[in-house]
């Protein structure tokens, strides 16, 4: 098999954020600090010296970027101070950006200001289209009549026509990245789905990668430095991470609720019900969580609490400043809705709310949402990998 060294992918990573990773000298000091590496893990030294000779294809198949989670050890104890946890960061960036298509990606992570001017016209797109199809004269109606003031069909279908761009985009990323991983790791279909054997492994792998690790964080939890007593439970990363992840499912699932119960005429889509009905009680409680969430990592950046947080990008703060005002936007309708004199500034949050909400969808393969897709893969081939160890 050749190998192809490119040379000017150290120059390339630098575009993404990278420190000077040339001093470091592949003295182990970090793969050997790491709680997460193992016998099949042994990053950031590896990930390091794919880079430094520039094997762009051994990098982005590379699954240790993405069992990584930042938590600084090897940078606080590295003797020539290259930073090994923020070029880790770095990588991850640049295999989103290698993986997807378009090259959106790219201009996102190294021209931030354009990528924040995209943001924005996207935003604004998505706004004045449904605007032009809005119903301006029935916002003074006696009721907060949100989906006849933007009709719910416009935003059903404008949904379907979003998250079909969205998984076809991460569609195409995610095969990319899982034939590079299968490719470093010699994993074929066989090994996969060829016996039942392989499925059971297979489904292990799977429930390790989604349950255990992507919605338990059990290694997030039990082995990065940063969950020890020693920091305040509230702003722990594993926490905060979770519930993150836990509110935008919780809030995806009560919309999927939400819609359920329209198609069985139960209730329309944006008119007020009692809390406790099972779309209203979850999508508060995974808003809240959401919310709390974003705000601390928000807090976090600024105010650099953590290794993984001493530095931070224009897509860290974009993806960031989406989530925060989706879910803002979202408690500010709830608000407007069970008002007692419908407020016209309801429909405009609404708009806004609508998106925003969007654009954060179709998003998701271009900006640090990405990992919600590419570290599971990951995860998942890393526990296929244990298993053949065992």
């Amino acid at each position: 098999m050749t190998t192809v060294v490119d040379v000017d992918l150290m120059a390339d990573l630098k575009k993404f954020g990278a420190t000077d990773v040339s001093a470091c000298f592949s003295c182990g000091t970090c793969t050997a600090i790491c709680p997460l590496a193992d016998d099949d893990a042994t990053f950031p030294r590896r990930v390091i010296r794919y880079a430094q000779v520039g094997l762009t294809d051994e990098l982005l198949g590379a699954k240790e970027l993405w069992t990584c989670y930042h938590c600084g050890l090897c940078s606080q104890s590295c003797p020539t101070k290259a930073d090994p946890g923020e070029f880790m960061a770095t990588a991850r960036r640049y295999a989103i950006a290698s993986y997807e298509p378009t090259g959106l990606a790219r201009v996102i992570y190294t021209r931030p200001k354009l990528g924040t001017v995209v943001a924005v016209l996207v935003a604004a797109f998505f706004a004045l289209f449904m605007l032009t199809q809005a119903d301006l004269g029935g916002i003074h109606s006696p009721t907060l009549a949100l989906f006849q003031f933007v009709p719910s069909e416009l935003v059903h279908w404008l949904g379907v026509g979003t998250m079909v761009a969205m998984f076809a985009a991460g569609a195409w990323g995610v095969v990319r990245m899982t034939r590079a991983l299968a490719r470093r790791d010699g994993v074929t279909w066989a090994d996969v789905a060829g016996s039942r054997a392989a499925l059971r492994r297979s489904a292990a792998a799977a429930w390790s990668s989604l349950g255990v690790e992507s919605l338990g964080q059990r290694r997030f939890r039990e082995d990065c430095h940063d969950d020890q007593p020693a920091e305040p439970l509230w702003r722990r990363r594993w926490l905060v991470h979770a519930l993150t992840i836990w509110g935008f499912l919780g809030l995806f699932g009560a919309t999927l609720i939400d819609y359920g119960l329209e198609l069985a005429g139960i209730k329309m889509t944006g008119t007020p019900i009692p809390l406790w009905y099972p779309s209203r009680a979850l999508g508060t409680v995974a808003g809240l969580s959401l919310m709390y969430g974003v705000t601390v990592f928000l807090l976090s950046r600024w105010r650099r609490w953590t290794p993984a947080h001493a530095t931070s990008t224009g897509s860290d703060w974009l993806l960031l400043t989406l989530l925060w005002i989706t879910g803002c936007t979202g408690f500010v309708i709830e608000v407007a809705l069970y008002a007692g004199q419908p407020p016209v500034w309801g429909y405009w949050f609404f708009l806004l709310h609508v998106a925003v909400a969007m654009e954060l969808m179709l998003m998701v393969p271009f900006t640090k949402f990405a990992h919600a897709m590419y570290r599971p893969v990951a995860l998942f081939f890393y526990a296929l990998a244990r298993d053949r160890v065992r």
